[in-house]
């Protein structure tokens, strides 16, 4: 059903000891079908024993304003595409017979609730303003996923990228301590999507100003090519590449990279190590289940 590839050598360390899942989810990717969900949430149930699925849903609305939408429609159809994926992904833990799957979806109207969330969300705002290399690769970041979306030939503006900027911080602790932010009782945890990411290559191999909680990985997971019978779970291992030498070029960066309205029959109506922000010894919070 799918291959999985720590996305550094460190992840893969990381992977052994993982006993929960953080699926990202794009907002609006035509590539989560409920059908591609229902087989993500069985996959991480069976091969970690808990698992949660982000949908970083209204914070869709900073990559829709920045790209000219006014703050009131870009809210609006963040909010509208928002609801119906958590309507997917409810959908697709319901047909695995999980009780309460609102449980196991972290939307951003939950996370504005939850401590953990927010304490490394105020300490990635602050080394943004205050550290210009972090701030230089976030910007970054946000630049390579507007310079796919405007007009050939047009580059973001500095005002653009200081809006679409604000999506990506927004998905940053999730990548830095998913099992700390879901209450899942887990020391270790992986972060999964279907794309490589430069900055979080670069974030995971202690390249930034900004580093992951200790048992924090990021696990590269890909639809397996037709006629492979190899058995589901974490033996159909990629190996990890080894942390030496620069990432390689972009890709894969912002969770709505491939932003656009679904279409077809699932479519809506309408349309280097510095602060290290893991578990402080007195400040980790789990707030309960998806809390």
């Amino acid at each position: 059903m799918f291959d999985i590839e720590p996305l550094t050598e460190t992840c893969g360390t990381v992977l052994r000891e993982a006993s929960h899942a953080c699926i990202g989810v794009s907002p609006f990717n035509s590539y989560f079908s409920t059908r591609r969900l229902t087989e993500l949430a069985g996959w991480a149930l069976s091969a970690f024993g808990s698992c949660h699925f982000f949908v970083p849903d209204a914070a869709a609305a900073y990559t829709l304003e920045a790209l000219g939408d006014t703050p009131e429609r870009a809210r609006h159809k963040a909010g509208r595409q928002g609801r119906y994926v958590r309507n997917k992904v409810t959908t697709a833990l319901q047909t695995l017979g999980v009780a309460e799957p609102a449980d196991l979806i972290l939307g951003m109207d939950r996370l504005s609730q939850n401590a953990r969330y927010r304490e490394l969300l105020d300490a990635a705002q602050l080394l943004f303003e205050t550290d210009a290399a972090f701030r230089a690769a976030c910007l970054d970041a946000s630049l390579w996923v507007l310079d796919r979306k405007l007009p050939p030939g047009a580059r973001p503006t500095p005002v653009q990228l200081g809006k679409a900027v604000r999506y990506f911080l927004a998905e940053l602790p999730l990548f830095t301590d998913s099992a700390g932010i879901a209450g899942a009782g887990a020391r270790s945890s992986m972060f999964v999507y279907h794309h490589r990411v430069r900055f979080l290559e670069r974030f995971y191999r202690g390249e930034l100003a900004w580093s992951p909680a200790p048992g924090q990985g990021f696990l590269v997971v890909r639809e397996r090519p037709p006629g492979n019978s190899v058995p589901d779970g974490r033996d159909n291992l990629i190996p990890p590449p080894r942390d030496a030498g620069p990432a390689p070029g972009r890709a894969g960066m912002d969770l709505i990279a491939n932003a656009s309205p679904e279409t077809g029959p699932e479519s809506p109506p309408g349309a280097g190590k510095g602060i290290s922000p893991g578990p402080a010894a007195a400040g980790r919070e789990h707030t309960g289940a998806a809390s």
